[in-house]
């Protein structure tokens, strides 16, 4: 294994090991992991071992075309699995649903921003977008909430990192494009946000801008350690958002879109849609729970995927 010590209950470790993704974004999320559990564990060697993956290397075809979201993730849990690694360091969007029997997420941490951002060097927000503005975006959900909201307007595939869809905005390809407000707040790039999406004109994808800790299953010893970096707040949140995802097969392959906040009463508001990938149809659920934990935060996704499905929403859902 990475770890080179299995310390006694309580005892820091002396070496952990993160996979990453190789992209400035993944290694960014990577680092700042190891920053935290350095700044925990001061004699503790925090290495990363960065990797590409299959969803890196194919940029020529969308995602939902070539396996989805999990090849992003697959080459990181071979590296939990042989022993290069002792945690794995993901955006939870990026997550599959339903992970094998091996692996865990030890620990969300803390949400950034989950909205969506509008980025132009022209205009300054979709709705000041003219009939025929090319909008670029990787995401299929993306995709079909601005077409039903903007029908005029051509949304076109974007796929790379953040600065290659930012260098192809600015050699002219895109009037503009949407991302994920979280990861270029995350890089530097907060001055390149135009605007916000309203979550009513884009809502955002389940676990979008939160950090996820992945760790082979059973690890305790990773659990207890890994465990003041979580955050119980966001962790309940997403819970909700993954829930109703679950349940209605959620993936790139399904234009699904999930947001719950913690209410000033300190219950959980959950609003789940599902989009025709042209843009003619949508249902959405708005469901409500005074409580807030992972039980009521489940029963939410419950509901909200029951109320998605008594609107019709599976002529929309393909199966992943």
């Amino acid at each position: 294994m990475a770890t080179e010590q299995s310390p006694a209950a309580g005892a820091p470790p002396s070496r952990l090991v993160i996979a990453s993704r190789q992209s400035r974004l993944a290694m960014w999320q990577a680092e700042h992991v190891q920053a935290r559990l350095r700044e925990l564990y001061p004699p503790c060697e925090v290495e990363i071992l960065g990797m590409t993956t299959e969803g890196d290397r194919v940029l020529d075809r969308a995602l939902n075309e070539i396996g989805g979201k999990g090849l992003f993730v697959k080459e990181l849990e071979l590296a939990l699995l042989d022993g290069r690694a002792d945690l794995a360091v993901h955006s939870l969007k990026d997550v599959p649903m339903e992970l094998g029997a091996s692996f865990a997420l030890a620990a969300i941490m803390a949400r950034e921003d989950p909205r969506d951002a509008f980025v132009s060097n022209r205009y300054g927000s979709l709705e000041a977008l003219p009939p025929g503005a090319r909008v670029g975006t990787s995401s299929l959900r993306r995709a079909a909430q601005i077409r039903r909201a903007f029908p005029a307007l051509e949304v076109l595939p974007l796929r790379g990192n953040v600065n290659t869809r930012l260098a192809r905005l600015d050699e002219g390809r895109y009037d503009a494009i949407l991302l994920a407000a979280a990861g270029l707040k995350r890089l530097g790039y907060a001055a390149r946000i135009r605007a916000i999406v309203p979550p009513s004109l884009s809502l955002p994808a389940a676990g979008q801008g939160a950090l996820a800790i992945e760790t082979l299953a059973g690890r305790a010893d990773l659990e207890r350690w890994l465990a003041p970096l979580a955050d119980r707040r966001t962790a309940v949140e997403v819970h909700a958002e993954r829930t109703v995802s679950r349940l209605l097969g959620g993936s790139c392959r399904v234009p699904l879109a999930a947001w719950c906040v913690t209410t000033p009463e300190g219950g959980l508001k959950l609003i789940a849609r599902v989009a025709a990938e042209d843009g003619s149809g949508l249902a959405e659920a708005v469901v409500e729970t005074p409580q807030a934990d992972l039980a009521a935060a489940a029963g939410l996704g419950e509901q909200a995927a029951q109320a998605l499905r008594a609107q019709g929403a599976d002529r929309w859902l393909v199966s992943s």
